[in-house]
């Protein structure tokens, strides 16, 4: 297919390149040229425009956060205002529900067809085409984008109609921010005992308590090697989705409260670049620690 792909960042990048790799034409657009000529030596195609961009069977975006969607997607001068009618839009940005509703509104009106695909696997998932994608909209659309999809995740799932794939995605980073936490209160415990963490987080590893964020940060966090795969800033965003969509489902969700206030906490301390399993950082202070 010809594919025109809007945001090349660290998750945007390597899901770019694995289109390519996927047999796929990509044309890609981000505001940074480095990054533009990051896919072309991929064997990718730069555009020099969102028109440019937008002139494909199917558009995928990966951006930051909600407004940028709105720019890009909604504005004066975005996809929508480009869009061919037929256009297969694919939103893997992680943005708030209602976002992705006035999305997939906005482009029935115009003969294109969208959903909302966002992501989890953080960089390694997205570099290893082995990410988890939960789609929100028609089944229709979904089976349309589904070949695009198989060429970048592992696990894709359709979820329901306009938001529910967001809705899934918010409950995601709840769970990751929470495993985080307490991995990381578990290093500190650890550390505090006397007891060596590596072994210590082996051990966690391969019991009960064994999750993905263990098989592939424990070593990284004892180390305090925080370089980012996805960033506290993004995450503190997240966050705030989930609280957003707690609050107007009516529920009350105290641990995602707790965890959301611990990764503001955790930018407001300096740390807003690094690796959300930085959160550690933000544990240690807590009690007066530092790496042992």
């Amino acid at each position: 297919m010809n594919i025109g792909f809007i945001g090349l960042g660290i998750m945007g990048a390597p899901m770019a390149a694995n289109l390519v790799k996927a047999g796929h034409n990509v044309t890609g657009y981000d505001l940074d040229p480095a990054r533009r000529d990051q896919l072309v030596a991929a064997g990718g195609r730069a555009a020099g425009s969102l028109a440019e961009a937008t002139d494909a069977d199917v558009v995928i975006t990966m951006l930051p956060d909600s407004p940028q969607v709105e720019e890009v997607v909604l504005g004066p001068d975005g996809v929508l205002e480009h869009a061919k009618p037929g256009l297969l839009l694919i939103d893997m940005s992680t943005i708030r529900p209602d976002t992705s509703r006035a999305v997939a509104a906005e482009a029935a009106g115009r003969g294109v067809r969208a959903v909302e695909a966002p992501v989890s696997g953080g960089e390694k998932g997205a570099v290893d085409a082995v990410l988890s994608i939960m789609v929100g909209g028609t089944e229709e659309d979904f089976e349309a984008a589904l070949p695009v999809l198989e060429a970048l995740g592992k696990t894709i799932v359709h979820v329901g109609g306009p938001g529910a794939g967001q809705t899934v995605k918010a409950a995601n980073q709840l769970v990751v921010g929470g495993i985080y936490a307490l991995v990381a209160e578990a290093i500190v415990l650890l550390e505090a005992s006397g007891v060596d963490p590596h072994s210590g987080m082996d051990v966690l590893a391969g019991g009960l308590a064994g999750s993905r964020i263990l098989e592939l940060k424990r070593k990284s966090m004892v180390d305090r090697q925080f370089a980012p795969g996805f960033r506290i800033d993004l995450h503190h965003k997240d966050m705030g989705i989930a609280v957003a969509a707690a609050r107007q489902a009516e529920i009350s969700l105290p641990v995602t409260a707790l965890v959301a206030q611990l990764i503001a906490a955790a930018r407001a301390q300096g740390y807003g670049a690094l690796d959300h399993s930085a959160l550690l950082k933000v544990l240690e202070n807590a009690s007066g620690r530092t790496a042992a």
